[in-house]
């Protein structure tokens, strides 16, 4: 298959691709070869046809055409935006008649060079006016150069009213678009229900179609961005199915499958709210949708009892307050952990290398903190103590532009930053987070992720990204003397920072911060974590704004700020279980030499979900259990079976005890504790114990009293 260069990162951000033309690019016999690219003109068109032609490619966008040379990788690809068009038009040369012309004819102020030399680099922006004819080899101009001339049109209009009719071409474009059945697996498949949805990825929407059947999800993309017409995921190879925002509105879905051993990834943006529900519903009724989510509390509770690292933990939270790899806007964030940047050697047992977890970055440097607030007292309301964010799409991109430099090309329209304001040393980027009144940003899971070992680093693309005040040339990111110029060691040393007793024993107040009840509100104003109300979910419903000037101010308000994650915790977050370092002891009947040997005598399958406690009552042999279905059951050891279940609720149960007259008491997840009458077969009380999920019960031997343990953080006893 043929190289294609051309990718909707080389288009604004957000622009959407219609389709591509095989075309000529004529160059004219009068053309001025001064000083310009060999393949365009500055003279107006002659009346007859050129005698050289560049065969290739032209895509035709919602904001601008793009030409893409065939077979010659070093010829830069050319973009014209609408904006920047003087004219465009049918050319008529009097040596042909009009009807057999089929040529495309542009005049513009100015055009774009990308990717010249086939090399990721600032774009080059011609600013002269140029003509371009476009030769169209099989497609007919008339049936879209009136498109051509509306796309025109609307770039001249305010960008809120550019927007709304591109949107309105958009919508007619795409519903003369079809589902092709011979697509469907088999005759018997049955169409469940389809919507138009918009594929998201980092600054990239491509629309297209999403439709389910009984057996399979399809995604049919508008254009022929991708190597295939229609994307096919079969249900049973759905491994997570998940509801997500996209700019503070709930209308995104992401659906992650096997395919060959490799896992899968589809983000969508539906219309809006009730269309993405609607799908989701229907997804999860088929049968052969089998995706059982992880209860959240189940997660932490793993975390809380070290069964999952702090990293992993992290990780999962983004996820669940809908931050994702695909969209910048909510790109997963992770904390500074380590203060010291200047030391030869990292000690990481000793306390004082440590960022306080318990404020925000922002909260760290006191003195700067006070200036904050004096210039927050002064604003009128709604106040705001940070006027910047701790992640929002060119942060992300600071710490990654030289994994990804088309990325940044495209959100700075063509260019890379200052040599002198890029991530250059890390030290220095630490420093200008405690000392910069504008820069409170927090870092990315990269810095911790140690199986791409510290690669964004490093400037593996031998760009060019310019020169520093002092004339050294922008090229690896400069690391601390601890990490001895290897990325590898830094990420490394970070990510056992990030899991040390030290940071373990404190990651929950940076959780309460982020995720958690100190997010918001009067909390967040006590905590010093307040920030510019539109990056909060809620906080605007931008369906109800009809002003479309004040609606498109907002969007760019809410995709470039940044956002603040789902509020996930309304109370504080429970802290990790610390081990006590003292070494195991060994049973009395067991030599430091013995060797224990355990044979399984039987066992047996009961509940539906995970076995949360379990009991053995010696005298009669019974053994009780609760499980995360919500069941209670008893199994008889005598007669070797199940003698009793009982649903005793719909959230998961988490522990049991036995009382003397008879009755188990189960603590539940929905905060309460409940006895059930063994010999009635009953449940006799349900107590409403505490703020959150009761994890543990205990009696009191010799005393009525029994002992109960929660996730808020308390401990009660009842006689």
């Amino acid at each position: 298959m043929e190289k294609q260069r051309f990718s909707l990162l080389l288009l604004e951000p957000g622009e959407i691709y219609f389709e591509d033309f095989s075309v000529d690019l004529l160059q004219l016999d009068d053309r001025n070869h001064s000083s310009e690219s060999p393949i365009t003109s500055t003279s107006p068109p002659s009346s007859s046809y050129a005698t050289q032609s560049l065969i290739g490619r032209l895509k035709m966008c919602s904001k601008s055409v793009v030409f893409e040379a065939k077979d010659n990788l070093r010829l830069p690809l050319i973009k014209i935006a609408y904006k920047d068009c003087l004219q465009i038009r049918r050319w008529e040369p009097t040596s042909v008649k009009a009807l057999e012309c089929n040529v495309l004819a542009i005049k513009c102020s100015q055009y774009t060079e990308m990717l010249n030399d086939n090399v990721v680099q600032p774009y080059n922006f011609r600013q002269h006016e140029r003509f371009f004819l476009f030769n169209f080899h099989y497609a007919k101009l008339e049936d879209y150069i009136q498109q051509m001339c509306q796309l025109h049109r609307a770039s001249t209009l305010p960008a809120y009213e550019q927007n709304s009719m591109i949107a309105t071409i958009v919508f007619s474009r795409h519903n003369r678009v079809r589902f092709n059945p011979l697509w469907l697996d088999n005759l018997y498949e049955k169409i469940i229900v389809d919507y138009q949805v918009d594929e998201i990825n980092p600054l990239v929407v491509n629309p297209g179609r999403l439709l389910l059947t009984d057996v399979f999800l399809y995604f049919q993309p508008y254009n022929n961005i991708q190597t295939y017409p229609v994307l096919k995921i079969r249900l049973k190879s759905i491994r997570s199915f998940l509801k997500r925002r996209f700019l503070l509105r709930h209308m995104g879905l992401e659906v992650r499958w096997s395919q060959a051993d490799q896992e899968k990834l589809l983000y969508v943006s539906f219309r809006n709210q009730s269309e993405r529900d609607d799908f989701f519903s229907n997804v999860i009724k088929q049968e052969d949708f089998s995706v059982v989510e992880q209860i959240p509390e189940s997660i932490t509770l793993k975390w809380q009892n070290g069964l999952i690292s702090n990293y992993e933990y992290l990780l999962y939270l983004n996820s669940l307050a809908d931050r994702t790899y695909q969209d910048l806007t909510q790109y997963p964030v992770f904390p500074w952990v380590i203060s010291d940047y200047t030391s030869d050697w990292l000690n990481l047992s000793d306390p004082g290398i440590y960022r306080d977890l318990t404020k925000p970055i922002g909260a760290l440097n006191e003195e700067r903190l006070q200036r904050l607030k004096e210039r927050c007292e002064e604003m009128g309301d709604p106040k705001f103590l940070y006027g910047s964010h701790y992640s929002a799409p060119g942060l992300v991109l600071f710490y990654l532009v030289r994994k990804y430099p088309k990325l940044m090309l495209c959100l700075q329209n063509g260019r890379f930053d200052h040599p002198d304001r890029m991530f250059n040393k890390v030290e220095d980027v630490f420093n200008n987070c405690l000392n910069n009144m504008a820069d409170f940003k927090e870092l990315i899971p990269e810095f911790y992720d140690t199986d791409t070992k510290g690669d964004f680093l490093l400037n593996k693309m031998k760009i060019n990204f310019g020169q520093k005040f002092d004339g050294t040339p922008v090229n690896h990111v400069v690391l601390p003397k601890w990490a001895d110029g290897s990325p590898e060691k830094f990420v490394g040393l970070l990510r056992e920072a990030l899991e040390s007793d030290y940071v373990s024993s404190r990651l929950h107040h940076w959780i309460d911060l982020i995720f958690g009840y100190k997010q918001r509100g009067e909390e967040a104003l006590k905590a010093d974590n307040l920030f510019y109300h539109l990056c909060y979910e809620g906080s605007v419903d931008l369906d109800q704004i009809k002003d479309l000037a004040a609606r498109h101010a907002l969007e760019v308000q809410i995709s470039e700020f940044g956002q603040i994650p789902k509020q996930l915790f309304r109370t504080p977050h429970v802290s990790k279980l610390m081990s006590i370092n003292s070494p195991l002891r060994c049973p009395r009947t067991l030599s430091m030499d013995g060797e224990l040997r355990i044979a399984m005598d039987a066992q047996y399958f009961s509940h539906k979900d995970e076995i949360t406690s379990m009991l053995l009552d010696e005298e009669s042999k019974h053994i009780f259990t609760t499980s995360k279905d919500g069941t209670f059951k008893c199994y008889s050891l005598h007669e070797r079976r199940q003698i009793r279940s009982v649903q005793i609720s719909d959230m998961p149960l988490s522990a049991i005890r036995l009382t003397n007259g008879k009755s188990a008491i189960l603590g539940c997840w929905d905060n309460s504790i409940t006895i059930y009458n063994l010999d009635y077969g009953k449940i006799s009380q349900v107590i409403a114990a505490h703020d959150d999920a009761v994890s543990c019960l205990s009696t009191v031997k010799g005393c009525e009293v029994l002992v109960s343990g929660s996730w808020d953080c308390s401990v009660k006893h009842n006689g």
